[in-house]
């Protein structure tokens, strides 16, 4: 049986895969009374990594035992941390895993005025590597999101933009996109690098998003553009802006908004 999840007051062991390598996963999960918004995917995606990484899975009892108690706030957020435990001789794994699972909950508040308001992003420098093993999941190496976020210190700018190796538009830093497109919203395949968010599942599954290609010479060509996630919600673009600051696009914010009334209906901020 796996152990129960730490709490974030205590400490993790020097030997700890994940803190060594980032041997291990992680899940951000909105809590509405303390109630997890959109838990099948997290765990579903939760498996999905375990199934790659070859990390065994908690229980359900024991991951649905991190969000079970009292709520400290009408809206939390709940962050999960899943290494593959201590021990092993160098990349080598111990002969016998017992994974560690750490969890801890903080009061949020979502930014109503980037909802209404829109938000300013931009390109970064950095292009994402392919690795199709490890395309989709959430696993604790993010080291490329945190040179990506290096990029910028200006507070207007919301988000940075990533595309990968080969110029095609994946991701935010910690966000998923979408664009509409001739009546359609899209969002980027994540089949080869990037994160497959919990928010994008469900708007996928709903119907109300379809994948597609979308490369750094057409992205000033859409017809709108937001990022989004199942924590923050969803971000109208507003202002498209080049690595070097340089404006590439800008788009009017609108009053009537079906993406981000569907996605937020999703995440109850509606």
């Amino acid at each position: 049986m796996l152990p129960p999840a730490l709490s974030d007051e205590q400490t993790v062991p020097f030997d700890d895969r994940g803190l060594a390598y980032g041997d291990g996963l992680f899940e951000t999960v909105l809590l509405r009374a303390g109630k997890p918004v959109l838990w099948r995917y997290h765990t579903d995606r939760l498996a999905k990594g375990c199934q790659c990484l070859n990390i065994p899975l908690p229980f359900q009892a024991t991951l649905d035992a991190t969000w079970q108690g009292d709520c400290t706030a009408e809206l939390e957020v709940l962050k999960l941390i899943l290494t593959r435990g201590s021990g092993g001789r160098g990349y080598a794994q111990p002969d016998e895993v017992t994974p560690r699972l750490l969890s801890r909950r903080t009061p949020f508040q979502p930014s109503i005025q980037r909802w209404q308001q829109g938000v300013t992003v931009r390109l970064c420098n950095l292009r994402l590597s392919r690795q199709p093993r490890l395309a989709g999941i959430k696993h604790l190496n993010r080291l490329e999101n945190v040179l990506a976020r290096q990029e910028w210190s200006d507070t207007a700018i919301a988000e940075g933009l990533l595309a990968d190796s080969e110029g095609r538009v994946i991701e935010a830093t910690s966000m998923n996109i979408f664009w509409l497109q001739a009546g359609q919203v899209f969002t980027p395949f994540v089949d080869q690098c990037g994160v497959a968010g919990t928010l994008r599942a469900g708007l996928i599954d709903q119907g109300v998003v379809a994948l597609g290609a979308l490369s750094l010479d057409c992205l000033a060509e859409v017809e709108r553009l937001w990022v989004a996630n199942s924590v923050q919600g969803v971000w109208p673009v507003t202002t498209l802006l080049a690595a070097d600051g340089s404006l590439l696009q800008r788009w009017a914010v609108s009053e009537s908004d079906p993406f981000q009334r569907l996605a937020h209906q999703l995440l109850g901020f509606v």
